[in-house]
């Protein structure tokens, strides 16, 4: 386990992916999976840098933002200038270094399902962490990032492992099937995980050494607890 004494240094990855496949329809990362753990970690001390695929603007779904889906934590981020700013001049995924950080943190929304499913450099960059026994931790659609991370052994990372993630059930009420170029919970069941899941929209998140996976929207501040005791742990 990784022992902390000082500063916590936590990478966020989002999506650089704004299309919705080809409904014409925008997507990107979701608010409340980026804002409720930002802010409880950032609250907590933790030092919190943002990167994406190309760099710069992280594209919102803006389905995220409906009146239906704010939260506390995302109506703090519609007014925070300074994190705004974080989100519109991330990094570039290939100008980071694993080293400089305790974990990763990737927040869903649909776009991860395009972009970092099929992104070299994040694969690699998740195999990093995890090798060095840093934790990694993904929420919602973010497992997606997992398709083609392997380990040591050269499996997949997920195999064996207990693992949760956006349900089809999940993805099936809110219609988009048909659209997303695969179903996180059949991806993840065929790579050879122990996949769980808890309630429709209510939170559920799993632990399986360094590996933290969260189900839904409504998981993402669990993820943030499991994480946090993960690092703070001495």
């Amino acid at each position: 386990m990784l022992i902390k004494t000082g500063v916590i240094n936590i990478l966020f990855v989002l999506t650089s992916h704004s299309q919705m496949g080809d409904t014409g329809h925008k997507t990107g990362f979701w608010i409340e999976e980026f804002a409720n753990p930002y802010y409880a970690l950032a609250d907590a001390g933790v030092k919190i840098t943002i990167a994406t695929p190309k760099g710069g603007v992280a594209p919102i779904d803006p389905t995220s933002n409906l009146p239906q889906n704010v939260t506390e934590d995302t109506e703090r981020f519609s007014k925070d200038e300074a994190v705004q700013k974080m989100i519109n001049e991330t990094i570039a995924l290939a100008d980071i270094n694993f080293e400089d950080y305790d974990a990763v943190f990737y927040p869903g929304g649909h776009g991860p399902l395009w972009d970092l499913a099929e992104d070299k450099t994040s694969a690699k960059l998740i195999q990093d962490f995890y090798a060095a026994n840093k934790p990694v931790a993904f929420v919602c659609h973010a497992p997606a990032a997992l398709k083609h991370v392997k380990d040591a052994n050269g499996e997949f990372l997920v195999k064996g492992k207990k693992v949760t993630g956006f349900t089809n059930e999940e993805e099936e009420a809110v219609q988009l099937t048909n659209v997303v170029p695969f179903l996180v919970e059949d991806m993840l069941k065929e790579h050879g995980g122990i996949y769980s899941r808890g309630k429709t929209w209510e939170a559920y998140a799993v632990q399986d050494g360094n590996l933290i996976t969260g189900q839904n929207p409504a998981s993402s501040a669990l993820v943030a607890e499991i994480l946090l005791k993960m690092l703070q742990k001495d």
